[in-house]
C-alpha cells in the first residue's frame, strides 16, 4: 500500500516513521510513504498557500490553486472540476485511492473506518494547518474528511499519522503474527451469537504473584474452555463500563 501525504510540515513525519512498526514494513517494502510539500505549488515567490477568508474571521485558509495543482501534478487525477460534467469529482477508481482531508468536521474515525482503508491500494492524505482549508477542496477534490477526535490540534499532520499507524499495522506481514490484530481491542469478536466491537480482555504474565497482587487462577488453570468464558466475561464487563460512561 501506498500512503500520499501533502503537508506543509513533512519533517514532522521522519521521527514517527523512522522508529519500530512502521519504520519495519517499509523495509519489507509492505507500505511506502511519500511526503508532498504544499509549497511546492505555492501560487508566488514567496511560498504562499494561504490567504484571508471573504467574509472576515481570525486566520487564514489554505487556498484552492495549490492543493488542485498537486493532485493534479502528483496523480494526474484529470479534474473534472472546470468540464460541464455533473459529477464534478476527480474521475478515479475510489475502491484503489482514496484523497481524504484531515478536518474537525469529518466523519470520526474508528477501527471499522480503518479496515475499510487497508483494502485500498493508495490513500491520499491532506493534512491542513492555520483554520482550515477553503470548502471548494472539500467540495470538488477530495473523496471525504476524517476526524481523529472531537478536540482541535495544531494541524493536521497528527492525525494523518494515526490513520496510517492504524491502518498499516491491519496490513498482512506488518505486525509480528497477524492475528494479534484480530484479536485486539475493536476488532469484531463473536458473544452470544452477535458480532460486536469489544475491548479487549486483560491480560497477564509473570510473575503469577508481584507483591500480593496475583493473577486470576482461571488463568493458570490450563482449561482453555473456562478461560474462554472469563476472557468473554471480561470483554461484557468493558462493554457495559464503556456504555454506563
Amino acid at each position: 500500500m501506498k500512503f500520499d501525504i501533502i503537508t506543509l510540515f513533512p519533517d514532522m513525519f521522519s521521527g514517527p516513521f523512522s522508529e519500530s512498526i512502521i519504520k519495519r514494513a517499509i523495509e519489507k517494502k509492505i507500505i511506502k510513504i511519500k511526503l508532498h510539500n504544499l509549497r511546492d505549488w505555492s501560487i508566488d515567490s514567496y511560498g504562499s498557500v494561504d490567504d484571508k477568508p471573504f467574509g472576515g474571521g481570525v486566520g487564514m485558509l489554505i487556498k484552492p490553486e495549490p492543493v488542485y495543482k498537486a493532485l493534479d501534478d502528483i496523480f494526474n487525477f484529470q479534474f473534472s472540476i472546470f468540464n460541464n460534467n455533473e459529477d464534478k469529482r476527480p474521475k478515479r477508481d475510489i475502491t484503489k485511492t482514496r484523497v481524504i482531508m484531515m478536518s474537525a468536521r469529518g466523519k470520526r474515525f474508528d477501527q471499522e473506518k480503518a479496515e475499510e482503508l487497508a483494502k485500498l491500494d493508495n490513500i491520499v492524505l491532506l493534512a491542513g494547518h492555520y483554520e482550515g482549508f477553503d470548502q471548494r477542496i472539500g467540495d470538488f477534490m477530495i473523496d471525504e474528511e476524517i476526524s481523529i477526535g472531537d478536540y482541535v490540534l495544531t494541524g493536521g499532520e497528527l492525525p494523518a499519522m494515526v490513520i496510517i499507524d492504524s491502518v498499516a499495522r491491519l496490513l498482512p506481514g506488518v505486525l509480528g503474527k497477524d492475528i494479534s490484530s484480530e484479536t485486539e481491542s475493536f476488532s469484531k469478536i463473536n458473544v452470544g451469537g452477535t458480532d460486536i466491537r469489544a475491548i479487549e480482555y486483560p491480560q497477564y504474565t509473570r510473575p503469577n504473584d508481584f507483591m500480593g497482587l496475583k493473577v486470576p487462577e482461571v488463568l493458570l488453570s490450563g482449561d482453555p474452555k473456562k478461560i474462554n468464558e472469563w476472557q468473554m466475561e471480561q470483554v461484557k464487563k468493558s462493554l457495559e463500563q464503556r456504555s454506563s460512561q
